[in-house]
């Protein structure tokens, strides 16, 4: 369940382009030197389906607290406007993947953030329950996503939830 002051919204074809600047700003974060950014754009021109549900959360902005909407003055100008009613703060990206020790289907967290200023109020919990929900809806019996190491506070929610490290993604850089 969403705190006051936010609703959510399901995503579609039209928000192409808002997906690849919420996964911009994913990438912005974690790797402030990164220059490129067009595999981003790339990756939504190959992944984003009908198969591939996207849901936005949005401000309310009558119901969002003073104090939240003095902290959204500080949030990049690259990030989402926040203060404006209906703004996107959030984005829950979900697709399908493949249990290989099981052969079982199952639903992948693709994306989740939460522009800075929205943080720690309970909107990326309401957002992995609602993934959890579809998950449950179309017969998965489990759900994963993939976490940058360097993310500790994503991975202690995730841990919080109930995650489990299942394998670690290795990475040898070639020159």
């Amino acid at each position: 369940m969403l705190p006051p002051g936010y609703t959510l919204r399901r995503g579609g074809w039209g928000d192409r382009s808002l997906l690849r600047q919420f996964l911009q700003l994913t990438y912005q974060e974690l790797f402030p030197d990164l220059q490129n950014f067009a595999p981003l754009g790339e990756t939504v021109e190959r992944m984003f389906s009908n198969a591939t549900p996207l849901w936005w959360v949005e401000t309310l902005t009558a119901a969002v607290p003073r104090e939240l909407i003095a902290r959204e003055s500080s949030i990049k100008a690259s990030n989402p406007k926040t203060s404006n009613p209906g703004a996107s703060i959030a984005c829950l990206w979900l697709g399908t993947a493949l249990d290989q020790s099981r052969g079982e289907r199952y639903s992948q967290i693709f994306l989740l953030y939460v522009a800075p200023a929205h943080r720690r109020l309970g909107v990326g919990k309401a957002l992995i329950q609602q993934a959890e929900t579809w998950a449950k809806a179309r017969g998965d019996r489990q759900i994963g996503l993939q976490v940058f190491v360097n993310n500790q506070k994503a991975v202690n929610l995730y841990q919080d939830l109930g995650y489990e490290t299942q394998s670690l993604l290795m990475i040898k850089y070639l020159t």
